[in-house]
Order: C-alpha cells, then structure tokens, then sequence
C-alpha cells in the first residue's frame, strides 16, 4: 500500500450496517464512501478513484450480480461481494463473475476490515508492461516465461496460460471450465479435466526450484492462486 489511505466503495443498502462499516474502517486508517442503492454504481465505482468496492448482492435499483458484471467488463477493481443467502454462494462462484472474496451476512465488521486488506495486499505490484510480478514468482507475458525467486521454470505454453490466468487475480476461485475459457479460449484439444495434470506439472515445477506452492485447491470447484505474505 501506498502513504495515500485506501479508498472504499461501500455499495449496501442497509443503512446501519453501512455508516457502522465506515466507522470500522476509518479506524483502520481508510476512508471510504457510501452507496445504498444500486443505480450508478457500477459507474462511480469505476470513475471514483477507489482501491476497493464492497458490494451487496441484494440491492434496490441494480443488483450486486449486474453491477459486478458492469464493472469487470471495464475495470480490475478489487471487489468483495457481501450476501445474506448463503444459497448464493455457490452461484457467486460458479458465474465466476470476477469478485475477489465474498462474505456471509451476519458477518463481523472486523473479519470485514481483515477481508479487505488481505484482498489488497495481494493486488499485483505494477512493472514494465510485459512484466506481471506477483510476489516472488515472476510471469514475462511477451516472452512465455517465468521465473521464480530468480530461476527460470521450464513450463510449456499450456503451463504458463494456465499459471498467468490465476495469478492475473489472485485469491479469485476458477471453476476448470472457466480456466479453458480463459487461458485456452482458441484450444479444442483440452478438456477440463486436463487442467488438473497441468496444475500437478506447474506445482511440481515450482517445487523443484523452491518450497513454493501458491495454488489453492477448492474441492467441488476449482484453483485459485494465493501468493504468501511476503
């Protein structure tokens, strides 16, 4: 983070809880704004200038899934999405509309506030434009290579997508089908159950050359790619 507080988006249309989230969060040494209605939000989350929105699923005007929709067709902002329905969890994942983290309500303001500032330590550090550093693992997109704390890995093409997908969102869950969209969108000759060989093949390269696994499994669903704290 930077010597600039953090700037909040919170998109809730509970009135209590919102002005109770920026209290929280003003005594974590951000600021943030506040948004009980849906209309215009994808906008001003977009144009305001934030490092982060907290987003409600349900909301008067436009819904969470369609702002979150709105917003991912234009912007990377970090964005964590709150609901009461816990039904709705699994389709938050499923749609892999591109949310960072999600929250159950009734959730607690400080498991909130944690929520927040580990979805921005792991936003990438910017570099050269053909460079994608995420913490000690380094992805050379014009070059279709990586490096780890300074060793070349020996991954193939199919590899190094598949390793670039996750970490361009760290933390984000992928169902397997959605790494083929992503990281394979022009390959008819790769199955979804193929994703999990190459995970193996990228673990255990980043193993030979370091005790390095940022690679979360999440059983029924898919990976996401959690770099360490450094």
């Amino acid at each position: 983070m930077t010597d600039t507080p953090p700037n909040i988006l919170i998109v809730e249309d509970e009135h209590a809880l919102a002005d109770v989230l920026r209290d929280y969060l003003l005594a974590a040494d951000m600021t943030a704004e506040l948004m009980h209605d849906g209309t215009g939000a994808a906008d001003r989350a977009v144009s305001g200038g934030f490092d982060l929105l907290v987003l409600d699923l349900m909301l008067p005007g436009v819904d969470g899934l369609t702002i979150c929709k709105a917003i991912r067709a234009q912007s990377d902002l970090p964005i964590i999405m709150t609901t009461a329905r816990v039904e709705e969890i699994d389709r938050l994942l499923g749609l892999e509309l591109g949310a960072d983290d999600y929250l159950c309500k009734p959730y607690s303001p400080r498991e909130l506030v944690a929520r927040i500032k580990a979805v921005l330590r792991r936003r990438p550090v910017a570099t050269d434009p053909g460079k994608a550093r995420r913490d000690r693992l380094v992805l050379y997109k014009d070059k279709w290579r990586a490096s780890l704390d300074g060793q070349q890995l020996d991954l193939t093409r199919r590899e190094f997508s598949l390793l670039l997908t996750l970490a361009t969102r760290p933390g984000q869950v992928f169902s397997r089908e959605r790494l083929l969209d992503l990281a394979f969108p022009d390959d008819a000759d790769i199955f979804d159950r193929t994703i999990d060989s190459h995970i193996r093949n990228i673990r255990r390269k980043l193993s030979a050359v370091a005790a390095f696994d940022p690679i979360r499994s999440v059983y029924g669903v898919g990976y996401a790619y959690d770099p360490p704290d450094e």
